[in-house]
């Protein structure tokens, strides 16, 4: 196996590790990047981009990372709090005038960043056109009716959470979400990461590739006989989350990757995850993102439970996920997203850390991914 990239001395366990995921059959192909202190300590690749023409995993190799973009949707809406354009608290009708029909007038920002507002879903799915148009969810979403009475649960927003607060984020700017991404946040970072892939970048994109159902000595808890029950059921909330489109958005598609899906299309590579993690705690080539004050407060626990939608645990901050039992970043200060399959992205403020992982071979397991997290104690040991 031929691993491209390098690692600053004394992290070489780091690559060890990552090897380690291929030697086990683990990975097809994949990328890991770190910084610390906003410098680039760990950044290596390898294996197969596309399984169909064993083209090889490059450098500059473009990964679909689902739900971790929902890390680049939140550091948004952070960036406007900074610039004191947005009021979390105040309602979301209030930017968005459309949005307070079937009595959501008083649903305030700050619930759609933690997954309280009781809109994970619509009541009819729409087709994959309309979901890459962008108009006709935020309509549909404005139009729909809670599922729950909002601030009373949280249950996690798969696909509508970066509409919702993509949204805003456009009333407030006048720009999308990709766009103000790319020209506020990653484009001064240096970090190639996209909501809303250019043409031009198609090319680099891997093909994805379903890996194996989780072996047959999973325990089955009762949380997850739950999950499976809801998903086969249609009725079903969970059912509902889930099947935001139908037929489903085929992920491999250029249409697909170059619309603006901000929960579930970011493109990104791992190097380019990292940079984007490390400019939220700390200057990356002069340029910080968020401010110290900023980030204590979006990375401030906003809900906590059993989630209403994925039916275990989860914990939320304003739009990152918080380190927990199902999602071991870093330690208690660590935040980010992770995302379906495996991807990874996550900051430590007390350390320093930033960490970037993706790959095309998806993990169908339900707990946390072990590819990640086994690079992730492996930087542990690094550092202790």
């Amino acid at each position: 196996m031929d691993i491209g990239g390098d690692v600053a001395p004394g992290f070489e366990p780091v690559r060890d590790a990552f090897v380690a995921n291929f030697a086990r059959g683990a990975e097809l192909g994949a990328a890991a990047a770190i910084f610390k202190d906003g410098v680039k300590i760990v950044d290596v690749w390898g294996g197969v981009a596309d399984k169909d023409t064993g083209a090889p995993w490059n450098d500059d190799t473009l990964q679909l990372v689902f739900s971790t973009t929902k890390g680049a949707t939140a550091a948004c809406a952070a960036l406007l709090m900074q610039r004191g354009l947005l009021d979390v608290d105040a309602p979301v009708a209030e930017y968005w005038p459309e949005f307070k029909a079937e009595g959501k007038d008083r649903i305030p920002v700050r619930w759609l960043l933690c997954h309280r507002a009781g809109l994970p879903a619509l009541d009819e799915p729409l087709t994959p056109e309309q979901v890459c148009a962008w108009d006709p969810v935020v309509d549909a979403l404005a139009a729909q009716k809670p599922w729950w009475e909002p601030g009373t649960k949280h249950g996690y927003h798969a696909f509508t959470y970066g509409h919702l607060v993509g949204e805003v984020v456009r009333r407030i700017s006048g720009k999308s979400l990709g766009q103000f991404f790319a020209e506020e946040i990653a484009n001064p970072i240096g970090a190639e990461f996209f909501i809303g892939l250019p043409q031009s970048e198609e090319h680099r994109v891997t093909k994805l590739v379903q890996g194996a159902p989780p072996a047959g000595n999973v325990a089955m808890t009762d949380d997850i006989k739950e999950l499976v029950a809801g998903i086969m059921d249609p009725t079903s909330l969970i059912s509902h989350t889930f099947n935001f489109a139908k037929p489903a958005l085929d992920l491999d598609s250029p249409a697909v990757h170059a619309a603006e899906i901000p929960a579930a299309n970011g493109i990104c590579t791992a190097r380019g995850l990292a940079r984007f993690y490390a400019s939220l705690i700390g200057e990356v080539d002069g340029v910080r993102v968020l401010d110290p004050s900023t980030v204590a407060t979006v990375t401030t626990e906003q809900s906590n439970g059993k989630d209403e939608v994925l039916r275990k645990i989860t914990r939320f901050a304003l739009g990152f996920m918080l380190d927990g039992p199902d999602v071991p970043y870093f330690g208690s200060g660590s935040f980010g997203h992770d995302g379906a399959g495996g991807s990874l992205g996550f900051a430590d403020p007390e350390s320093g850390i930033a960490f970037g992982y993706v790959m095309n071979q998806m993990n169908q397991g339900i707990n946390a991914d072990p590819r990640p997290h086994a690079i992730i104690q492996a930087l542990k040991g690094c550092l202790s």
